[in-house]
């Protein structure tokens, strides 16, 4: 008999809804995206983003249920993000997913977003051998972790400060991008010369296998001060949904230079602790998920690390969405670890 999970992800800003059968095959996914609502404001409004999921939150499910030609009858059980993230938006999902399942007498799964993000990356490449490491990478997160097996995993290293997404963001408003940043500043990179501008890589006390990008961030505001490119920004804010073409055109080759080796040195960063963490625990793989594995420069260079093989999910799968939370419920379904309707929004929640 097959297992039909309804997933539903509401951990930032991004309503999404899910329906995976077998913690294997996809059989809808829908993601109702915020990018509008916060791009004004250069990131996310925390407060804005509870209200849209309120009004996102039954149709994404309903259209969720219907791309599966399925019925909340025929579902074995609801997974949702418990955490971490922002707690409004968290609130949204996790209470929505507690009425339905009363209502419909099944059980209800609670599932770290982290975790999700690990488990997207073996919806699209099954049979991986374990140990792995996971590199979580997005605006929220840079995390390493070695993962045992699924649902066993243990904290290699972790940011102290800006994650890495954070910082491609922060970046890019400060140059007058808008939000989000990473992909704007990932599509002008390759049109600069990445060894251009010369940032020193973080070096950590403790935790070697710890990340810091807020130097970094601060690199680049140092430099931009030091060249006085206000007017040069100022035209950027003022364009309109530009193409490519308009952005290179806006952007001039010392400032291109810029994101280039901001770009590299970032994913130097990370590639440079990915290899060190899985020498230090024997792995020759690494599941690479988050919204910073779709970015191009990442994905290009992790294909000339020698002696480490990377995967990543696919692309609707690395950004925030809930058939990886429906996927990774599957595993605490058969074991039957099931929350109670007690369960609450942690913003804080820690993968263990």
């Amino acid at each position: 008999m097959q297992t039909l999970i309804l997933g539903i992800e509401s951990s930032c800003d991004e309503t999404a809804a899910a329906v995976v059968e077998d913690g294997a095959r996809i059989c809808s996914s829908v993601v109702a995206s915020q990018l509008d609502t916060h791009a004004k404001y250069g990131g996310v409004v925390p407060e804005l983003a509870s209200r849209e999921h309120l009004r996102a939150i039954v149709p994404v499910v309903r259209q969720a249920l219907e791309g599966a030609a399925a019925r909340l009858e025929d579902l074995s059980a609801i997974a949702v993000t418990e955490g971490p993230g922002l707690v409004g938006s968290l609130l949204v999902g996790v209470t929505y997913a507690k009425a339905l399942c009363f209502a419909l007498e099944i059980p209800l799964i609670a599932v770290n977003h982290v975790e999700g993000h690990i488990i997207s990356v073996l919806l699209k490449n099954p049979g991986i051998q374990f140990p792995a490491l996971a590199l979580i990478v997005s605006g929220g997160h840079t995390h390493l972790f070695e993962v045992r097996r699924i649902g066993e995993y243990r904290l290699l290293g972790k940011t102290r400060d800006d994650a890495a997404g954070e910082a491609y963001d922060k970046v890019a408003k400060l140059l007058g991008f808008g939000y989000p940043g990473g992909p704007i500043i990932d599509r002008l990179a390759p049109y600069g010369n990445p060894r251009a501008v010369k940032f020193t890589l973080a070096k950590m006390k403790g935790n070697e296998l710890d990340f810091s990008f807020s130097g970094l961030k601060t690199a680049v505001l140092r430099w931009t001060q030091e060249r006085d490119l206000s007017a040069e920004i100022a035209r950027r804010k003022e364009m309109k949904h530009p193409t490519l073409e308009e952005w290179l055109t806006a952007t001039p080759k010392p400032t291109l230079d810029l994101l280039a080796s901001f770009q590299r040195t970032v994913i130097e960063e990370l590639l440079r602790r990915a290899m060190a963490s899985a020498e230090q625990i024997g792995a020759e793989s690494v599941l690479v998920g988050g919204g910073v594995a779709s970015n191009a420069g990442l994905r290009n260079a992790a294909k000339e690390q020698i002696g480490l093989r990377f995967y990543f999910p696919s692309a609707r799968l690395a950004t925030d969405n809930a058939a990886m939370i429906a996927a990774a419920a599957f595993p605490k379904f058969e074991k039957r670890e099931f929350a109670g309707f007690g369960l609450k929004a942690q913003a804080s929640l820690v993968l263990a």
